[in-house]
């Protein structure tokens, strides 16, 4: 099985990278455009059975500090309008259509089988542009997304795998509550620690034979 795991850094995997694995590894950089192009651009190199994009994020919620999920479907949260001090998407404004593949209202599903067999918690996610420390921002995007986190890349694996039809995981840990950035409070190692853990496992399971595709 053709494995590709990849991660905007490498320190979020440093520990993965460091083991014995038999699988490619993308360190694509921060971000929605550098995740999107060096994504895209090895997917014209090199055919995946699947791509695990592993990574730490904030959450939504309370007391889920280094807990590991998997995303069940992710959004651009921040792309549209700024109006009269609301926030119109590009879907609001009727530019885009929200059932226009690869999305779904709005947001980009991974409908893969392989999601449900693996015993981890399955989350709303949402992609931003910048995180900062406005907690009406995060209010704000709590109350028009309802996700359980966020991240800066995870909606662009979704955009890209869905439109080449390669198969895809979202693996993140959390680190720390959105809006909150003094980071004596994040437990960053702590979530590390439990995504290398969990991405180890799911590329033992795939390679094994014993975590199959469909």
């Amino acid at each position: 099985m053709q494995i590709l795991v990849t991660a905007a850094t490498e320190m979020e995997i440093a520990s993965f990278v460091n083991g014995s694995h038999d699988v490619d590894v993308l360190i694509t950089g921060v971000g929605v455009p550098d995740t999107m192009y060096h994504l895209a651009k090895r997917l014209h190199q090199v055919h995946y059975d699947i791509i695990i994009q592993a990574g730490i994020c904030g959450s939504f919620l309370n007391n889920d500090s280094a807990k590991c999920v998997l995303v069940k479907e992710d959004a651009f949260a921040d792309i549209g309008i700024y109006e009269n001090k609301n926030f119109f998407s590009v879907f609001d404004m009727g530019f885009s259509n929200a059932n226009t593949f690869p999305y779904k209202n709005g947001f980009l599903k991974n409908e893969n089988a392989v999601l449900d067999k693996i015993d981890l918690g399955k989350v709303r996610a949402i992609t931003v542009n910048s995180v900062g420390e406005n907690k009406e921002q995060a209010a704000f995007l709590s109350s028009k997304y309802d996700p359980a986190i966020e991240t800066m890349e995870g909606a662009a694996l979704h955009y890209v795998c869905l439109q080449e039809k390669v198969s895809f995981l979202q693996l993140r840990a959390i680190s720390n509550k959105v809006g909150e950035r003094d980071k004596s409070k994040w437990k960053m190692e702590e979530a590390i620690i439990e995504l290398n853990k969990n991405l180890k496992n799911i590329v033992d399971e795939l390679l094994s034979g014993n975590l199959n595709l469909k």
